[in-house]
């Protein structure tokens, strides 16, 4: 077996979801993270939106004022000073903004490819670190609790925040536990020794590159002693920015992360990490070519194109079940055996 994409994809679409208000429209629903709850599999769905616009002269953007607990729709003038060049960015010499706003809504399946989507937003931007919406959540369980972990994005830059919630219907906000700029934190589902652990994906803006650090915290709140792990490899597949995708599963080798990984021209594909059961900071293998890249239709096109994103697996019964946003558009699913991984690993390299 290898990679095996379902018969129903893309499994949700942008059509499946409706707008949280009127004057919105839903252009992509994808990056979900994913948990088994009882008997069912929950998804928490990334759905972006973006105000409907009938004159092409002008861009019309969304922003969360946190006072009014509104979103409030910008204009912005076409002009040779705005740079519209990336289809998710306003740049403008006083502020950046982004064409869409991301809320986090729940989805509920007994069978994993055919699921109920709520009518209403389950999480909506909340704060001043919100303004331009919340997305990309990730689930981790420790016992009867979920942790969710997701990108906060404002005008002060991309945080990650923290919510909590043990039924998926009610939900505390923990506030934000990692500062700008931080993305892509994954928790690991136990401690190991005396402390927790999570990856994630600072972003320096002068000297580094986006790659892939580690961190430790006896609270799951207060997040130190943060170590680089894994960085990008030039003229790679990955060689653009990495970041971890699902949260870190536990095999007899040690823990298996799903990683995604992006070249110079932003196509974005998947790879895997093994590292140390105990000692997670040291890696043991990587994936020295993807074992899944955008072929698709809906992978290779869409919103943002050439992207296979997940924010979501579940490994059971010997399967590793891939919940994955294709082209920031809509939401795919895959699945392929841990014998698949191994292999694909065994051709890895411990290159940093």
């Amino acid at each position: 077996m290898t990679i095996l994409r379902s018969n129903n994809n893309p499994i949700i679409s942008p059509i499946s979801v409706t707008a949280s208000e009127s004057n919105m429209e839903v252009i992509g629903v994808f990056n979900a993270g994913v948990a088994r709850y009882n008997d069912e599999i929950v998804l928490l769905l990334r759905v972006a939106e973006r105000p409907i616009n009938h004159d092409t002269e002008v861009m019309l953007v969304p922003v969360y004022d946190p006072a009014s607990k509104q979103i409030r729709i910008e204009t912005i003038l076409k002009h040779p000073d705005h740079d519209m060049s990336d289809v998710r960015v306003i740049k403008t010499p006083k502020r950046n903004y982004l064409t869409s706003m991301s809320h986090l809504r729940v989805a509920r399946s007994k069978d994993g490819i055919n699921f109920t989507i709520d009518a209403e937003p389950t999480i909506m931007p909340d704060t001043i670190y919100e303004s331009y919406g919340i997305e990309d959540p990730r689930i981790t369980q420790i016992g009867d609790t979920y942790y969710i972990t997701y990108s906060a994005i404002s005008e002060y830059g991309i945080c990650t925040g923290l919510i909590t919630t043990t039924d998926f219907l009610d939900f505390e906000r923990k506030g934000n536990v990692f500062h700008p700029d931080n993305k892509d934190v994954v928790i690991f589902p136990r401690k190991i020794g005396d402390k927790y652990y999570a990856l994630h994906r600072p972003s320096c803006s002068h000297y580094g590159n986006p790659e892939m650090w580690i961190a430790e915290s006896s609270d799951l709140l207060q997040w130190g002693n943060h170590q680089h792990l894994i960085g990008v490899r030039e003229g790679s597949w990955d060689g653009g920015r990495i970041g971890a995708s699902a949260i870190p599963f536990e095999i007899e080798e040690g823990w298996l992360e799903i990683y995604h990984g992006a070249d110079s021209n932003n196509r974005y594909c998947l790879g895997a990490l093994l590292l140390d059961k105990n000692e997670p900071w040291k890696v043991l293998a990587r994936s020295e070519i993807p074992f899944m890249e955008p072929e698709r239709d809906y992978e290779v096109e869409g919103f943002f194109g050439n992207v296979i994103f997940p924010c979501g697996v579940l490994y059971e019964d010997g399967l590793i079940k891939i919940y994955y946003g294709a082209g920031d558009t809509c939401v795919g699913y895959a699945e392929t055996t841990l014998e698949f991984i191994k292999e694909n690993l065994s051709q890895g390299s411990l290159t940093r």
